[in-house]
């Protein structure tokens, strides 16, 4: 305790430069920080109010988040029905946190993945075991947004795997063939894979064929992420000491074997941080499906805002979001240094 006192204290106050920064930044905090208590907080309307009585009090205006939390929630997905993509969302959050926990094998891994996602599926579309049909066109809110962050994450794994191990490979084909599909989706936004996905390949397609504008996101979102992915596996490769892949060869594994069974477990547990790093970054550009019609959080918002009444208190709403989002990228930065932690331990012991 002592010691990170000195150390900030030293940071603050170890120069002239530094000790006038800290006070000014000091100043500045004393001046602007009661004007913002007042509003935020001692001025605020907080519980359920008019949007007149929201504009008399001259604060801000929690009482939107009260009226409105669940289109911002769920977007149009039925009223009544709304406990469904709420028992999945916290389903996906549970079986994404067991999987990532390390204390299971694959295999029991991958049953937990099929089974929840068949369970996810049931809940939000419906249409059987007496849970009336909601089409995809009305899933929207929080749910989609963590839907399409995991499911991306997720169905990119295998193909940056392959894509990292390819790039790596001392076959010159398939060594070019990686090559080029990672810095060919690296050189484009996500926007415009978005776009491809979503207005170009259905005008390939045979007419009767029809894929359903999520799926297709979501394919785009994994195939775009994929690339990055692969990149951040393979630094993890490279971290991988060589006599690993020796000593592996030595006791007559053949390369596949190597490969899956040694050499990428180590990586991707040295690659923690940067997956970590692109999971927060695809977390947060799940807001560009959006202009592809897709109801996200922030295009829920929106619509929340739609309402002539309380269109004035966008600030709120947009703090209300901003919230959430900081809340799911601090608890994945918290996790993952937490699996860094347990994954020191492992190696140490």
């Amino acid at each position: 305790m002592i010691g990170a006192a000195l150390s900030l204290r030293a940071r603050l106050f170890g120069s002239i430069g530094n000790t006038l920064l800290t006070v000014a930044m000091l100043a500045l905090f004393a001046s602007y920080l009661p004007v913002l208590l007042r509003w935020a907080v001692f001025d605020a309307t907080w519980w359920s109010a008019s949007p007149a009585a929201c504009r008399a009090a001259g604060g801000a205006c929690w009482a939107f988040v009260h009226e409105k939390f669940r289109l911002v929630l769920f977007g149009r997905y039925p009223f009544e029905e709304q406990w469904r993509p709420l028992i999945a969302l916290l389903l996906t959050i549970v079986l994404v946190l067991a999987g990532c926990s390390l204390r299971f094998g694959w295999r029991s891994v991958v049953a937990g993945a099929l089974a929840g996602l068949l369970a996810v599926i049931v809940l939000m579309r419906g249409g059987v075991l007496g849970l009336s049909l909601v089409p995809t066109d009305l899933w929207g809110g929080l749910p989609l947004t963590v839907f399409l962050a995991v499911g991306g994450i997720i169905g990119a794994f295998p193909i940056a795997v392959a894509l990292a191990l390819g790039r790596r490979s001392e076959l010159g084909v398939i060594r070019g063939i990686s090559v080029v599909y990672i810095e060919m989706v690296r050189g484009v936004p996500l926007v415009s894979v978005l776009f491809m996905a979503s207005f170009m390949i259905p005008l390939f397609l045979p007419g009767k064929l029809q894929v359903d504008v999520l799926l297709r996101a979501l394919i785009a979102i994994t195939l775009f992420s994929a690339a990055y992915l692969a990149e951040a596996i393979r630094g993890g490769l490279q971290a991988v000491p060589d006599g690993q892949e020796q000593a592996a060869k030595s006791l007559g594994l053949g390369y596949w074997q190597t490969s899956l069974l040694i050499v990428v477990p180590q990586a991707l547990r040295l690659a923690i941080p940067a997956i970590a790093n692109l999971f927060i970054g695809l977390f947060k550009d799940t807001s560009l499906v959006g202009i592809v019609g897709l109801t996200d959080l922030l295009l829920a918002t929106k619509q929340a805002l739609g309402d002539p009444q309380w269109r004035s208190f966008s600030l709120e709403a947009y703090l209300f979001v901003a919230l959430l989002y900081v809340a799911f990228c601090s608890f994945i930065s918290l996790y993952s240094r937490m699996l860094e932690k347990r994954t020191r331990q492992h190696r140490s012991s």
